[in-house]
């Protein structure tokens, strides 16, 4: 158990994470220098604490000691750190870059095509929901935790399609409009209920489904049934609230703006 709990550092995820703040803050600074307008900022002090705060979750979770248990004991973790880079880093990242930078980092006509195309809201549903699908597959998960390389190729192909599945409702880019918001609403929706597949064999399975971790020491008495069973309703509860959370918050806005436009075309109607 000591082996789980002692500290070990995780030098990739750290160079990985500082690499893109170092790319941001320059981007955000010397690059809006010569871009923008004199005295323009390149990112607002939201877009930053957003941007920052999505690196710093993505961090915590892929580093000791939820990365370490959830690859070494408990399954539930692991779930945790899946959900948290797709449902949590990626949006915040989407949310801090400024419309100048994604132009300026996607302005080629190849690239904004592909980029449109990747971003196609069926597209990006069905790879989104593949990949999580199949990074969960029993095989998938032994190779995970058994070759370094495959674990981090299968999360940067997760963060990939998190990227990608948020565009349609968080595009920062001007070329890749954004969903209307009840568009948005059953786009999210709809990926709300689309884990509750995967999330059920976890729950209501008979056997474990994976061999490592039915065999891994367990910490704090956690049976491997008991973990696999909290791991599927984490899967479907926790990332389901997120999402749920997100289609109230387009709600109330989109209600907000619909109350603002009535009032005004109340005030154009009142004669003079």
């Amino acid at each position: 158990m000591n082996e789980i709990l002692g500290f070990h550092p995780h030098y990739d995820v750290a160079l990985t994470m500082g690499g893109l703040a170092v790319a941001y803050r320059y981007l955000s600074t010397r690059i809006a220098r010569k871009v923008l307008p004199a005295g323009t900022v390149g990112a607002t002090r939201r877009q930053q604490a957003q941007f920052y705060g999505g690196l710093l979750v993505m961090f915590l979770v892929s580093s000791w000691p939820i990365h370490d248990i959830g690859e070494q004991s408990l399954f539930t973790f692991h779930m945790v750190e899946h959900l948290v880079i797709a449902l949590v880093g990626a949006p915040l990242l989407l949310l801090g870059v400024p419309r100048w930078m994604a132009s300026f980092l996607v302005d080629q006509p190849n690239q904004v095509r592909l980029l449109k195309a990747a971003s196609h809201p069926v597209v990006a549903f069905a790879f989104f929901n593949f990949t999580l699908a199949g990074l969960h597959w029993p095989q998938i998960i032994e190779l995970m935790v058994t070759i370094p390389w495959v674990h981090f190729a299968v999360h940067a192909t997760l963060f990939t399609s998190a990227v990608l599945m948020w565009m349609p409702v968080l595009s920062p880019h001007p070329q890749v409009p954004r969903l209307k918001p009840p568009g948005a609403m059953m786009y999210l929706f709809a990926q709300s209920l689309v884990p509750t597949i995967p999330a059920a064999f976890l729950i209501f399975g008979n056997t474990p489904m994976y061999r490592h971790y039915a065999e891994a020491p367990k910490l704090w008495g956690w049976s491997p049934m008991m973990d696999q069973a909290i791991a599927g309703v984490i899967m479907k509860l926790g990332g389901g609230f997120l999402l749920w959370a997100i289609i109230t918050v387009i709600w109330f806005r989109w209600y907000r703006q619909e109350r603002q436009w009535d009032a005004i075309e109340r005030n154009l109607r009142e004669p003079v």
